[in-house]
């Protein structure tokens, strides 16, 4: 594979958002009838809402980890799941998704920025599980036996995305850098395209409509 330089792609790195999974059936938060339209953001993703209201929050979270059940990988997971295996290079897979279609497409690394609807975390040992029954306030952590302490595995607004600096090292050495279905919205995820285009990296939008960037 060649860039349009002429150079050959050896490194790819890319960059997976909501409209990737809308197809499958997820709601997407931002487009009309996402999930932002239904519930205020700020009363189910952020530490302040889950101190306030923990049973909203439980509710909201195993809700959508249940929606999992009924959708299934798309075209799209698939297609970057055979890149990944096909291609003669590195392609690092990072994803703002929480849900769980790029593994069950086929791909066997994907990097989750913004936590997993799959995985709790407890704050009392600071370690994460898989989960696939509802939890609450009084469910137990299945590594430290402490009760009460888990939260969704989500990386809610003003806290740091998983991830940066192992996304950052990529994004300094690849050369191609490929955005799917995201709105170029959420920081710093939005500012990727700039740390490529910085770096050198030939950069591709693929989407319905244009992104913030």
């Amino acid at each position: 594979m060649r860039r349009l330089d002429g150079n050959e792609v050896k490194r790819i790195v890319i960059l997976t958002g909501a409209g990737v999974s809308a197809e499958s059936g997820l709601a997407t938060f931002r487009d009309t009838n996402g999930l932002w339209e239904k519930h205020d953001p700020m009363q189910i993703a952020t530490p302040e809402a889950f101190r306030r209201d923990p049973d909203l929050v439980y509710r909201f979270y195993n809700a959508r980890r249940n929606q999992l059940q009924d959708v299934h990988p798309n075209d799209a997971h698939r297609a970057l799941s055979r890149l990944q295996k096909e291609f003669s290079g590195e392609v690092f897979l990072v994803t703002q998704n929480v849900d769980d279609l790029h593994e069950r497409g086929g791909s066997d690394q994907v990097c989750h920025m913004h936590g997993e609807l799959s995985s709790v975390l407890c704050q009392a040992c600071n370690r994460t599980a898989r989960v696939s029954e509802d939890y609450d306030a009084r469910s137990i952590c299945p590594l430290c036996g402490v009760a009460g302490m888990l939260r969704p595995d989500i990386v809610w607004f003003g806290e740091v995305p998983y991830h940066m600096e192992a996304i950052g090292s990529r994004l300094r050495d690849c050369d191609l850098f490929i955005a799917v279905g995201t709105s170029g919205v959420v920081y710093p995820a939005a500012g990727f395209v700039q740390q490529a285009l910085l770096n050198g990296a030939q950069t591709i939008e693929i989407n319905r409509e244009l992104s913030e960037v």
